[in-house]
């Protein structure tokens, strides 16, 4: 849990009575620092889920982790200052303050996946589940330390030494819930129950705590405020994690429509895939609309059709686990083989096996000359041209540079690797993004591609009729449907052949493959796409 720093902390005099034994100062420190442990955790899970999620349900997600990592620090700093109201009752607060941490944090997944589906804006939500989750992270290390320093008093104990280990508790616990999210929490239990069931151990840690160890300085009054407090939050949470699925159900009509046939979250993305009953399928990847039966055939020909007018025997296919690519690679004669660079073998399963997309893709997987290589595209171009693999086409069929994610698939080291696994005459076909709606994001392609000694030809395809405006990779600014496909063909050793026609493919400057002058590539060090 990123932390704010903290100077010291003015601690409260030691209440009479005599000092405790010796093992029951050794346990309530213990108690103490096992909570700050635990708090801890439970903290950076609530950091890292609402990254994520601002990653899923708006995109760009180094802009959306800045936003978020930032207003938290900022907000942590808040409570730090507000928490000194506190500090007179550190007790009865700290079990309050965990209390109302529990129920936020723990809801944070269902209110930004509720305000993302029925209003269709989640941006203010997450600022302000930011800004709460903050606050409250930020008021816990100043009670925690009046806590434990009193225990301390008592025991007539080093302070230095006492703020060193709850610091130490503090740190190894959000190492703990930083790793336990991404391989735990999120795979075995999905968004939402993960942050509900951390929210309830949140819940228990804090009332625990206070309620065993400083039972006795509370008033009966404080002490069943405490109680009734925490029940209470436990008990949303409980009926949450019952309702979980029909909620998740039901936000999946909302963004999706009724026809949803399948829903699965992989070890990469949720996959969704719509249609049936005479409607054709739409494919989901984390939300965006990433395949629409409607029209996918226009772009999939205008993509590959191209780039296979020449020697064709070897095809190399950049993501496309649809297999739509594919289908089209297939339908030209003279190629042997076919290798697809997937990351996510559960899209390639689904393109396998279900009924409409394998029949929409023309049973590709079924051919006996495609090859899936799992694994990231540019980790695997990297691993062919160091073994030295030649090819005569090579399609890249990747998400929108527009998406963070995808653009070191863009940048001109990618490219480079490219051009070491094409043979002598090869073509290279890239998507690059709607050239109408982000006409810069489309030129830094085509300058990137140059910049990496490719000679290149820029055109476009027409006719989109399918659009999605919960995310970048599919939408304009406005949230409305692209009107066309961008793509670059390009050669490393010759002019590549003219695209006109083929597919439906319209020239751009054709035969000129310059852009607007004074477009920088973008490279790994510095990425250009979303200036």
């Amino acid at each position: 849990m990123i932390e704010a720093p903290h100077v010291s902390v003015a601690v409260p005099p030691a209440p009479g009575g005599p000092a405790p034994p010796p093992a029951r100062q050794r346990a309530g420190r213990f108690l103490v620092l096992a909570t700050v442990f635990i708090c801890a955790a439970c903290g950076l899970v609530y950091e890292l889920e609402l990254v994520a999620l601002a990653s899923y349900l708006i995109g760009d997600s180094v802009t959306q982790a800045s936003v978020v990592l930032s207003v938290m620090v900022f907000a942590m700093g808040v409570g730090s200052l507000l928490a000194k109201r506190l500090r007179c009752r550190a007790a009865v607060g700290f079990g309050l303050l965990e209390a109302a941490l529990a129920l936020v944090g723990g809801s944070s997944a269902l209110v930004l996946y509720a305000t993302f589906a029925w209003i269709g804006e989640s941006r203010y939500a997450l600022v302000g589940f930011s800004l709460a989750i903050g606050v409250l992270i930020g008021a816990e290390m100043p009670l925690l330390m009046t806590l434990i320093q009193r225990i301390s008093r008592r025991a007539e104990q080093d302070a230095g030494g006492t703020v060193a280990d709850l610091f130490a508790a503090d740190y190894v616990g959000a190492l703990v819930g930083g790793l336990a999210f991404p391989f735990l929490l999120l795979p075995w239990l999905g968004q939402l129950t993960s942050a509900l069931l951390t929210g309830a151990v949140n819940a228990v840690a804090g009332g625990a705590l206070v309620l065993w160890l400083f039972g006795r300085d509370l008033s009966g009054r404080a002490r069943w405020l405490l109680v009734a407090a925490n029940l209470t939050v436990l008990g949303v949470l409980a009926t949450a994690t019952v309702l979980a699925d029909d909620f998740e159900r039901s936000v999946r009509r909302a963004v999706y429509g009724e026809r949803v046939r399948v829903a699965v979250q992989t070890d990469v993305q949720e996959v969704v895939l719509t249609g049936g009953s005479g409607r054709p399928p739409e494919l989901f990847l984390d939300g965006r609309l990433r395949v629409s039966g409607r029209d996918e055939h226009r772009y999939h020909r205008a993509l590959v059709h191209p780039a296979m007018r020449g020697p064709r025997a070897r095809v190399l296919v950049l993501g496309g686990g649809d297999g739509l690519a594919v289908r089209e690679v297939l339908r030209h004669g003279g190629v042997r083989s076919v290798t697809v660079f997937e990351l996510d073998p559960g899209v390639v399963r689904l393109a396998r096996h279900d009924r409409a997309l394998a029949r929409l893709n023309g049973y590709a997987y079924g051919d006996p000359r495609v090859r899936v290589v799992y694994g990231d595209a540019f980790t695997r171009l990297r691993e062919a041209a160091e073994r030295g693999d030649a090819y005569d086409v090579v399609v890249s069929d990747l998400p929108d540079p527009g998406i963070t994610a995808s653009t070191k698939l863009y940048s001109a080291e990618f490219y480079g690797l490219a051009a070491r696994v094409l043979s002598g005459g090869g073509r290279l076909a890239v998507h690059a993004g709607p050239m109408a709606s982000r006409p810069r994001t489309y030129w830094t392609v085509d300058a990137t591609l140059r910049s990496a000694g490719f000679t290149t030809r820029p055109y476009r395809a027409t006719g989109r009729l399918s659009g999605f405006a919960a995310g970048p990779d599919r939408s304009t600014d406005d949230g409305s449907a692209p009107r066309d496909w961008g793509f670059v063909l390009a050669s490393r050793d010759r002019v590549p052949p003219d695209p006109a026609g083929a597919g439906g493919a319209r020239p751009v400057a054709a035969g000129s493959g310059t852009g607007p002058a004074g477009v920088p590539p973008s490279t790994l060090v510095h990425p250009r796409y979303g200036e």
